[in-house]
């Protein structure tokens, strides 16, 4: 394997420059092209490979905008050879060198995936330079629509998912604000492995739930989504506590991809009439509270995740009194993972409680946006979760229309 690097003296100041792949094992054809190059006015990086064997190993090494490919060689030939290569560089530009006596085989290569074809012996400078250009600018281009393609397909499975995980509340005559915010901790991801959503029952209650998969990526996802769903059918058929938690996890173990796999989840039944709420914890942590002498977490008992040791049923319940107006908060731990500055620790509940404490007064809204904000900025973009937040408010506007704000962050 040999590489040359040129500049070419009639190349354009700031032009271009190209990586092109030479696979030809034929010295002296291989000098020709070289020298042909030379002759383009090109700016480019030229390495030769006598073999496929070795140019895999050089395509797999670094980025190669364009490759020459002879059609004989000692491990592949024919189209054979440009299948190997599209496969190694399948969005790299391939034009094939043939014989004068190869008529059909440049079309037959190009129907196997090569740009073009240049035939050896009739081959100008000239010729090759507007080839070589062309058949980089088609491969970007056909790269760019993979690429563009692929965005789409993603983006209508997020929107799946965020149906699936963020669905609109189910409020009838309820007249507390729901409000609540969706961030994935995936690069380049839309939705995680987090749930939430708010039902109120016929039994004019209301029920809301926040929920957390182990994992990331689309299996998780795909799991949130079966349990918000099952939550929301099973509370509207009647289910509660205990039952329901039993139930989803049920559906957690006949769903998950790994026996590895388990949730943690927040029930909260909302009372607005003896001015309670009921709180079942599977593995997750306790809401926070807001009255009008702060925020606080309310104490609560504690049950074990979902998946972990199915069967055991061990989720008490525990019933917390509400003042007349006031604010729930659930969140997932998206929220308290990250770091709390430069102390290398992470931000934690008590570290929450003392941003709450810090803010401005806002509306809920505002007040969430202003807290995940402070917590992303504390965390100078290290380790980052998946986060949900689901919040209630009740009192101030219970003379007021039923609202809810939603948003994927």
């Amino acid at each position: 394997m040999t590489t040359t690097m040129v500049s070419s003296a009639g190349a354009a100041t700031g032009g271009p420059s190209y990586r092109i792949l030479l696979i030809e094992d034929d010295p002296g054809d291989a000098l020709l092209v070289e020298e042909l190059l030379h002759d383009t006015g090109l700016r480019f990086e030229l390495t030769t490979c006598a073999t496929l064997a070795d140019a895999s190993s050089t395509l797999s090494s670094g980025v190669t905008d364009c490759i020459l490919l002879d059609l004989h060689l000692p491990d592949a030939s024919g189209t054979s050879a440009v299948t190997a290569v599209r496969a190694l560089a399948p969005h790299t530009a391939v034009i094939v060198l043939t014989g004068l006596s190869e008529a059909q085989a440049g079309t037959d290569a190009m129907a196997a995936g090569a740009q073009d074809y240049l035939v050896k012996g009739k081959v100008e400078a000239e010729l090759l330079h507007r080839t070589v250009r062309y058949a980089v600018y088609r491969s970007e281009t056909e790269r760019a629509g993979i690429e563009a393609q692929a965005a789409r397909l993603r983006a209508e499975e997020n929107a799946r998912l965020e149906r699936g995980l963020l669905p609109p509340p189910i409020l009838d005559a309820s007249s507390v604000r729901v409000t609540t915010r969706y961030l994935p901790g995936t690069a380049m991801a839309l939705l995680g492995g987090d749930f939430l959503d708010v039902v109120e029952g016929d039994d004019g209650l209301l029920h809301a739930v926040v929920g957390d998969v182990s994992g990331h990526g689309p299996d998780a996802a795909a799991l949130g989504v079966c349990l918000r769903i099952a939550w929301r059918s099973l509370v509207l058929g009647g289910h509660r506590g205990e039952d329901l938690l039993g139930l989803m996890e049920r559906i957690l173990v006949a769903e998950r991809v790994s026996p590895s796999q388990f949730a943690t989840c927040t029930l909260l039944t909302l009372d607005q009439n003896v001015s309670t709420a009921t709180l079942h914890l599977a593995g997750h942590h306790e809401p926070l509270l807001t009255t009008t002498e702060g925020t606080r977490e309310p104490t609560a008992a504690h049950g074990i995740a979902l998946g972990i040791v199915p069967g055991l049923r061990r989720w008490p319940a525990t019933v917390t009194p509400l003042p007349p107006g006031g604010a729930l908060t659930l969140y997932t731990d998206g929220l308290t993972e990250g770091h709390n500055g430069n102390s290398g620790r992470r931000l934690g509940v008590d570290g929450l409680l003392a941003l709450i404490e810090a803010l401005p007064p806002a509306d809920p809204a505002a007040h969430i946006d202003q807290l995940i904000t402070q917590t992303h900025t504390l965390n100078a973009g290290r380790h980052t979760d998946d986060l949900a937040v689901l919040r209630l408010d009740w009192g101030t506007h219970r003379h007021g229309h039923p609202a809810a704000e939603q948003r994927l962050g």
